[in-house]
């Protein structure tokens, strides 16, 4: 993207020669407050303007040479320069005294000289004056979030307070590919405190790094919101559910996971048996067989996977697959009963609750109201008091 190389004059350069006013100000007298300080402040009112107008040429250059390599990097460069500018609009407010109103300037002079060029809004720049605040290490801005585009920036600002939690999120965006969605969902879903958080035998069962990859993709709790089932849901409903959402449920289970089938049919020694969900792991190189419980945690179902892992690595696993894995996904929480039953399993396998929306009882449906109910409500106007 190429700027002019004329670019239209300060609207403050026009009357240098006059007493200076501020766009849509009136002319200013002795100890008339401006950008935030009195004209008596740090030497005086010329003195501030000269030293806003370097400022804004400083602003001017740097943004011309980003335009010009951004043909090489056009995200990093512009998340780079967005940091800049708030660290400078930061340092200058804390050193100057310059007030809120700057910044609304600001906006109007960069939005003239580069008109071409979209994100100088007022509302932006306050954005890169946190962004900066934020993110103080130069270091780190470098190596993560100038990574990620300056949208999913904007909403780890928005949403995220722990600068630790931050840059856990902007490193597993850039690692997964997330888009803005997908970290939006992944951060109302709590995944931070979720991820890793399975009881697994993975540690003794494994061999590293596998078992430290397998033990970071299980989560506790599993977050299906988008499934609303009954109390009295049996697991061929939850299987049926998730099948139904099946991509949300590959967004919850992570990146990585391939969907092989459901009831996977499986004949030992005569004797029919079938795996409610069968994944393969592309980064793990194995297979992923799921259990789904409608119950709190019980000592069989550890028994149970293991015989399933056992027929699966016979008869599915190829010679370059790793272990298969086993997830028992149960309702309700385990604990030590979870514990102690995998503490001598010769497999891999992991367990953890999972959550979902439940529908209201029948005889509570009509004392309650509806989604519409609930808009006409709110859409009715307030009664002044």
């Amino acid at each position: 993207m190429r700027s002019s190389s004329r670019s239209r004059p300060s609207r403050f350069a026009v009357r240098y020669e006059q007493p200076l006013t501020a766009p849509g100000e009136q002319r200013s007298t002795p100890g008339r407050r401006c950008f935030g300080t009195t004209e008596s402040d740090h030497g005086g009112f010329h003195t501030l303007l000269r030293s806003y107008q370097d400022f804004l040429a400083q602003l001017k250059e740097q943004i011309q040479t980003a335009q010009v390599r951004a043909a090489v990097s056009v995200n990093q460069r512009l998340v780079l320069l967005y940091w800049w500018i708030g660290k400078e609009i930061l340092g200058r407010q804390n050193e100057l005294g310059w007030g809120s109103k700057v910044i609304d300037q600001l906006a109007n002079d960069l939005r003239q000289a580069f008109p071409q060029m979209q994100g100088f809004s007022t509302r932006n720049l306050k954005y890169m004056r946190a962004f900066a605040e934020a993110w103080p290490d130069e270091a780190i801005v470098q190596q993560a979030v100038a990574q990620i585009p300056w949208g999913h920036n904007v909403r780890l600002l928005d949403l995220v307070k722990s600068p630790e939690e931050r840059l856990w999120y902007a490193r597993q965006a850039i690692e997964h590919g997330w888009s803005r969605n997908i970290l939006v969902l992944q951060i109302e879903s709590d995944l931070y405190r979720r991820q890793g958080r399975g009881i697994t035998n993975f540690q003794a069962t494994l061999p590293k790094p596998q078992s430290d990859l397998a033990e970071q993709l299980i989560k506790d709790p599993y977050n299906f919101d988008f499934l609303t089932l009954a109390q009295e849901a049996q697991e061929r409903d939850l299987e049926r559910g998730l099948l139904a959402h099946l991509r949300q449920f590959l967004i919850e289970l992570a990146v990585g996971f391939a969907f092989v089938g459901s009831q996977v049919p499986l004949e030992v020694a005569g004797e029919d048996f079938k795996i409610d969900l069968l994944f393969y792991h592309l980064k793990l190189r194995c297979f992923v067989v799921i259990d789904l419980k409608m119950t709190a945690f019980k000592p069989e179902f550890a028994g149970k996977m293991n015989f399933y892992l056992s027929a699966v690595d016979d008869m599915l696993r190829h010679s370059d697959d790793k272990p298969s894995i086993g997830l028992i996904l149960r309702k309700g929480k385990s604990g030590l009963v979870a514990e102690y039953a995998l503490r001598d399993i010769g497999k891999p396998l992991g367990i953890s609750e999972f959550r979902h929306l439940e529908k209201l009882p029948e005889q509570l449906k009509g004392t309650l109201p509806t989604i519409e109910e609930i808009e006409a409500e709110l859409a009715k106007p307030a009664i002044e008091e």
